[in-house]
């Protein structure tokens, strides 16, 4: 019995460190949100307005250009992309996505104007302005936490988000400071005709308004690579709602 005892203690001892660092998946968004700066000062965001510069990585090599975002609460958003590929032999590249909530539409020079439908839709819809974490759960989404990885020298917590519909996120929260350094998702692509994965680091967080924004987006997928840098971030801003919506035709 004696024996017996011993060994149990020594099991508990090498289990207790286990159970005392478990975290639930509402601890760690939680925990995520407070150091993005907290939900009263991400609940007073009411819209932004960013800009700055985009480089693709190309096989004739890296191609500056001009991307400017604007969001509004509680998902509408817009993303305007300009860039010349005539080293590509493609011309003046123009990009404007558009979603106000419902529906969505790109104005593409490359691959054409469209709608924007499916597995894409179900994402914009997904989203939510100032921060998905703040309401996913109201949006019938579940998140489950999936251990810790190692991102690069860093560990973090792999949260895996499911919504009801579109594609399941898998987000990466930093195990120290709390903040997302990097999130994966797989998107259906009919311009491709198959399905995508891509990931999206965030760097260089700077603090505006109170809340902290990753100033820097490096994305990476199977075709294509591109690196975003801010130059610009302005909250509560005023925005024309036009500016969300497919334009009226001529």
């Amino acid at each position: 019995m004696k024996g017996l005892s011993s060994l149990s203690l020594v099991s508990l001892l090498l289990i207790s460190p286990h159970v005392a660092s478990a975290q639930t998946a509402d601890e760690v968004v939680e925990k995520c949100l407070t150091a993005l700066g907290g939900r009263a000062a991400l609940g007073k965001l009411k819209s932004r307005s960013a800009a700055g510069t985009i480089t693709l990585s190309t096989p004739a090599g890296e191609i500056s250009g001009s991307i400017e975002t604007l969001n509004q609460a509680p998902n509408k958003s817009r993303t305007l992309i300009k860039a010349d590929l005539s080293a590509l032999g493609a011309g003046q590249l123009v990009v404007d996505q558009r979603f106000d909530g419902s529906s969505g539409y790109v104005m593409d020079t490359l691959q054409g104007n469209r709608d924007i439908t499916g597995n894409q839709l179900d994402n914009l819809r997904n989203g939510s302005f100032p921060n998905p974490l703040l309401n996913y759960k109201q949006l019938g989404t579940t998140a489950q936490l999936s251990g810790k990885e190692k991102i690069g020298e860093r560990e973090a917590y792999l949260l895996v988000f499911e919504p009801p519909t579109g594609s399941v996120v898998r987000q990466y929260i930093d195990a120290e400071t709390y903040l997302p350094v990097k999130v994966v998702v797989k998107v259906d692509v009919p311009q491709l005709g198959r399905e995508l994965e891509q990931t999206t680091e965030f760097l260089d967080y700077r603090d505006v308004d109170g809340v902290k924004l990753p100033f820097q987006l490096k994305a990476t997928s199977a075709v294509q690579n591109f690196t975003i840098v801010f130059t610009k971030v302005e909250h509560n801003v005023p925005i024309d709602e036009k500016l969300f919506s497919k334009p009226a035709a001529p």
